[in-house]
């Protein structure tokens, strides 16, 4: 659970400007294609850094970079609030993100190796859960920022505060169980004998392989539900009318929804392990991207009224996203050996989620400036949803093959480890 403080602060960098822009631009003479372009540069700073902090994991070790990242990370954060106009404010705020993302694919794949596969979905579960806690407490509290001219700044220096606190917390009390020691193929050898992380290009572009995986990546490119954070509090301030703080108090009904639906995916992927094993995971992530379409269709291209209904609609959309972790990570655990999961999260997480995010935050706040935000979020959060879900239904082809063959993979692994220990 020491992994959430970093994680949490990653997770909310980038809500973090969303939920504070409109006091932000109203301070330095901003709009929401400047919005649109510190989000976007943010994440594509993310993509490269991700995997070099994967690698620089495996040749120092996984708990040394979540501290760096952390504190790194937390620095530019606090730097950010003495901000004295857009271009420092756009620089410190693509370093602060450049240096949180190494904390979530190494921190996902030593939480891979700490548990196996049958309990991969609720640990993933319980993690993005107080993750998402800190978060659903963060917005809110970030939005009393707004209620003064200049708050966005104490906004920005104290969530740095938070990352530099969560280093210091992992340095303290992180323990790294080694690379795959979840597996059962691997629990009886030691850490040293087991295969070690790979970090070449062959080795990583050799993960495009695996049909599942690149099916997963296609599926990142097409998560356009990850604008909702950004653009979210502004939609509701801009096209409905709501001021900053009000408006910000969906954050909380959001937060919580996704904790519910971390927490209750979690079980209910294990439920469907049992059931069918094959095809339950597919089964579920489907219905998770049909869901928040239907809660983001009514929320977004409705004028409901007060902000109660939005209340509920924002929770219905978080616990729609938060039925995702606990199913795409096991998912991607499940057919890439354990060598290579840091890697394998480090694109999955950083790069391609990245490049949507950057194409959606780019391309949104342009269409906003001239059109609208609704027309954005009909296509990116309803029709782009939709179409993602029938791409993943390619799962039930590849998966239970990708599986098999994972698992073949580590017991040669096993062979070959047992081998070199005996010689």
């Amino acid at each position: 659970m020491t992994l959430t403080g970093s994680t949490a602060v990653d997770s909310t960098e980038g809500s973090v400007v969303g939920t504070l822009f409109p006091t932000i631009a109203a301070s330095l003479g901003l709009n929401s294609s400047h919005l649109g372009t510190m989000a976007a540069l943010g994440k594509v700073a993310s993509a490269p850094a991700g995997p070099l902090w994967t690698w620089l994991a495996a040749v120092t070790s996984r708990k040394t970079v979540l501290v760096i990242t952390s504190l790194l990370g937390g620095a530019f954060g606090v730097a950010s609030g003495f901000s004295d106009g857009y271009i420092s404010l756009l620089v410190l705020n693509v370093l602060m993100a450049a240096s949180l993302v190494g904390g979530s694919p190494v921190g996902n794949a030593l939480i891979l190796d700490s548990f196996s596969d049958k309990d991969r979905a609720r640990a993933v579960s319980y993690f993005y859960g107080a993750v998402n806690g800190i978060t659903s407490l963060v917005g809110p509290l970030l939005g009393l920022f707004t209620r003064s001219e200049d708050g966005w700044r104490l906004g920005l220096m104290a969530v740095g505060l938070i990352a530099i606190l969560a280093g210091l917390a992992q340095w303290a009390l992180i323990k790294d169980p080694g690379i795959g020691a979840s597996e059962p193929e691997f629990s009886d050898i030691a850490a040293k004998q087991r295969p070690q992380e790979k970090t070449s290009l062959s080795s990583i572009l050799g993960l495009f392989r695996v049909r599942t995986y690149s099916i997963m990546m296609l599926s990142r490119l097409l998560s356009g539900h990850l604008l909702i954070s950004v653009f979210g509090v502004t939609f509701l301030v801009d096209e409905r009318g709501f001021t900053n703080a009000t408006a910000a108090i969906v954050l909380a009904p959001f937060g919580i929804g996704y904790i519910i639906g971390t927490l209750g995916g979690g079980a209910l992927v294990g439920v469907l392990d049992r059931i069918a094993p094959d095809h339950g995971r597919v089964w579920y992530i489907q219905a998770a991207q049909f869901a928040f379409a239907g809660a983001a269709l009514v929320a977004s291209q409705f004028d409901l009224g007060g902000i109660g209904l939005y209340v509920v609609l924002w929770g219905l959309m978080g616990a729609a996203q938060g039925l995702n972790p606990p199913v795409n990570r096991p998912i991607v655990a499940a057919v890439i050996p354990p060598q290579l999961r840091g890697q394998a999260m480090a694109i999955f997480i950083t790069v391609f989620e990245t490049i949507g995010w950057a194409i959606f935050s780019i391309g949104a706040g342009q269409f906003a400036a001239t059109h609208s935000i609704q027309a954005v979020f009909l296509w990116v959060l309803v029709i782009l949803m939709v179409v993602n879900a029938l791409v993943l239904g390619l799962l039930h082809f590849t998966y239970p093959r990708d599986v098999a063959e994972a698992r073949a993979k580590r017991e040669r692994d096993r062979a070959d480890s047992l081998g070199s220990a005996d010689a």
